[in-house]
């Protein structure tokens, strides 16, 4: 991922969050990933980690019309994905939707605390204000289905390292920088 798009998408995602008065911590610390797939417009999403104790995570995200996070699990991460502004879309599957996969037709999900009977693979919206609790194991992919949108995650205690399994095998959660440009800020991964 070229620096130059770092930049340009910690300064969309401060804009937005400015917009919205959404005011981050001092020294926030930023993750920005193309999900070392080379394509950020469409892969790819811009996390601020608020918060990283040994129980519970909380960030806040942005992500435009067009990138998508990828399919992926976790075996022992629960998280709250909410939206915050816009609209969010979700796909959520009850085991690894491989072809010919022999996964159940639906699954039952907790949004916005109540079960909710939702039909594997099959995309819906959450509006703003609205969470989806995701189990471990439960395997999601999300993207916006506004404009932009700004999403909210709460969970236990995240694992980058060990408790990312996304679908594709080509996926890493970090991007390789190329620098093409002094940096406006530095990653977590760096």
């Amino acid at each position: 991922m070229k620096r130059s798009s770092v930049n340009r998408a910690h300064r969309d995602a401060l804009a937005c969050f400015a917009l919205h008065h959404w005011a981050l911590p001092p020294n926030p610390k930023w993750d920005i990933t193309d999900f070392g797939l080379g394509d950020f417009e469409r892969v790819g999403l811009s996390l601020v980690n608020l918060t990283a104790e040994p129980e519970y995570t909380e960030k806040l995200m942005y992500a435009r019309r067009g990138q998508a996070t990828p399919c992926h699990s976790h075996a022992r991460k629960k998280e709250d994905i909410i939206c915050r502004s816009g609209g969010l879309t979700l796909v959520l599957w009850p085991g690894k939707p491989l072809p010919g996969a022999a996964l159940a037709a639906t699954l039952v999900a907790r949004i916005d605390g109540e079960a909710r009977t939702v039909r594997t693979g099959e995309p819906f919206d959450l509006p703003a204000g609205s969470r989806a609790t995701i189990e471990p194991g439960v395997w999601h992919s999300f993207w916006p289905a506004s404009a932009e949108c700004i999403i909210g995650e709460v969970s236990t205690a995240n694992d980058d390292a060990h408790d990312n399994f996304f679908l594709d095998p080509a996926v890493g959660r970090f991007p390789g920088i190329e620098e093409d440009e002094p940096a406006q800020v530095r990653l977590l991964s760096e």
